[in-house]
């Protein structure tokens, strides 16, 4: 199963999971729109299911495909968008930066329609 990257990454995107990608299967949108958000995506056929970036994403946005919240199962398409749409994309690239706070990460959810945990 490919792993998907959620809107929980939506102009906040962290690149430590670029970092980690044994395969190089994130891209950002070479020019961000509504329809396609300014975040990162992963390549489902380019993703090995190897789960390394899920630990390392501070946003806590990424997901196995079968344990994406039923809020985001929309974003499998649009993470597909990379593969059907490659003209559209380019390859993410590791940037350094700081991590969110607990607290951010806990607004970022609630924006989106999670609950508080």
């Amino acid at each position: 199963m490919p792993h998907i990257v959620s809107r929980l990454c939506r102009d906040c995107k962290h690149t430590a999971c670029v970092t980690v990608c044994p395969v190089d299967c994130f891209y950002i949108p070479k020019n961000p729109a509504n329809d396609l958000p300014d975040q990162l995506y992963i390549s489902p056929e380019e993703c090995i299911d190897c789960r390394a970036c899920i630990p390392e994403c501070p946003w806590e946005a990424i997901y196995e495909d079968i344990d994406m919240p039923a809020m985001f199962k929309d974003e499998h398409a649009l993470n597909a968008r990379c593969d059907t749409e490659r003209s559209l994309f380019i390859p993410a690239q590791e940037e350094t930066m700081a991590n969110p706070t607990e607290e951010e990460v806990i607004a970022n959810k609630v924006k989106w329609g999670m609950e508080a945990e």
